[in-house]
């Protein structure tokens, strides 16, 4: 299969790796030119993904015609406030890519002004195509040192081709299961950021295990009820998307919305702990997208609130647990 991968990060770096070692025809294609050229001479991403070889059968690249000339799949593993700019790139060219039939989304998060889904950002700009996402609990440096990891992919259409797709990204250090519910494995992968960095603000509290307990279960709890009402189907959250992506994000120290959430909770300055990131924190783009949806859709999201709260209105941590406890009592549900 070849497959161009867009968005030369940590993630994207590490796909690629994965795809290679599965002798696939892949190509990289960074953002900047000049991290291209890095990435060419040294063939490894000391920026994102430092102590991996890039081996030769990885081709990077940066000029897009070229490459979808030949591609079959292309991967977008750009933040997703980039999948809009990426996609009117891929337009312009679009006429020479014959071979292309599916874009999958590798990102985490809703675009800031409209709300809309990566598959949806896809849709409006490549109407065409048919567009997946994949997603799950996947930790880039595991994935690239080959260390065994599930992931689930999605699509607009269900076709034989999506069933190729599966084998061909999945060996020995990755499994891939088929969902057929693309807005809910999408909604997972964004929510699952923004209660990240709640446990985050939590653990920064030192607010023990027990509190860590509570908030996961109910983020969980939140999820399902958000993503039912956005159109999703509420079992696709017990799965990877959700369930698991949630429980690896909010307890794993290498997730960059948790220690974000840590921070914030020890008492850093939101603003400055984003300007002193050279790698993205998607949570806190989709806690203001989120915010906004859930405003225009009059849905009740407790704990995205005092996310957004503490993030955009400078509430403290503590105040917005203490608000969290004091709500009425109800039955769980």
């Amino acid at each position: 299969m070849n497959v161009c991968v867009i968005g030369a990060g940590a993630w994207g770096t590490a796909f690629s790796l994965h795809l290679a070692q599965l002798a696939h025809t892949v190509t990289l294609i960074p953002r900047r030119f000049e991290h291209a050229l890095a990435l060419s001479s040294s063939r490894e991403n000391v920026d994102y993904l430092p102590g991996f070889h890039l081996p030769y059968t990885l081709q990077v690249g940066h000029e897009l015609k070229p490459v979808l000339m030949e591609a079959d799949v292309v991967l977008l593993a750009c933040p997703s406030y980039a999948i809009r700019a990426w996609c009117e790139k891929i337009a312009e060219v679009k006429e020479s890519a014959a071979q292309l039939r599916l874009l999958l989304s590798l990102s985490k998060g809703l675009e800031m002004e409209t709300h809309l889904r990566p598959i949806e950002v896809m849709q409006e700009i490549l109407p065409e195509y048919t567009h997946g996402c994949l997603t799950g609990p996947t930790n880039a440096a595991e994935v690239a040192s080959g260390k065994p990891t599930a992931m689930v992919l999605a699509a607009t259409e269900e076709t034989p081709f999506l069933a190729e797709v599966q084998a061909s990204l999945s060996g020995p250090g990755l499994r891939v299961y088929l969902n057929h519910d693309p807005i809910g494995t999408e909604l997972g992968g964004c929510l699952k950021n923004i209660y990240a960095i709640a446990a985050g603000c939590s653990d920064g509290l030192r607010l023990g295990d027990n509190s860590r307990a509570a908030l996961l279960t109910r983020s969980l709890a939140e999820m399902v009820r958000l993503g039912a009402a956005l159109g999703a189907q509420p079992e696709t959250f017990y799965g990877l998307s959700g369930f698991g992506d949630l429980v690896a994000t909010c307890n794993a120290d290498w997730s960059r919305n948790r220690q974000f959430g840590l921070a914030v909770g020890k008492g850093g300055n939101v603003s400055e702990l984003l300007n002193n990131r050279k790698t993205v924190v998607e949570g806190y783009r989709s806690t203001k997208s989120f915010h906004g949806l859930c405003r225009e859709k009059q849905l009740q999201a407790p704990i995205l609130e005092q996310v957004y709260e503490i993030l955009y209105e400078g509430k403290a941590p503590g105040e917005s647990i203490a608000a969290l406890m004091e709500r009425e009592l109800k039955k769980e549900a």
